[in-house]
């Protein structure tokens, strides 16, 4: 896999993903994704996508300023 950007090799990671939701702040810990050997650049697969959207809908309820959550939970 080639990066998007900078055509360098993707290579198999674990990363954070962070979203900022009206001033709520999210950090979902050890994500799967791709990240760049030369660049740094981050993928994420849309199957991994999918299960944040879901993690994020459950904390909707819950809101706190800031929130950080294991992928794996």
């Amino acid at each position: 896999m080639k990066c998007f950007y900078c055509k360098g090799e993707m290579r198999p990671d674990v990363g954070n993903y962070m979203a900022d939701l009206n001033g709520h702040f999210i950090i979902v810990r050890n994500v799967p994704c791709h990240t760049c050997s030369q660049c740094g650049e981050v993928s994420f697969n849309i199957s991994e996508v999918k299960k944040i959207e879901g993690i994020i809908a459950n904390l909707q309820e819950n809101f706190t300023e800031v929130a950080v959550v294991d992928y794996a939970a």
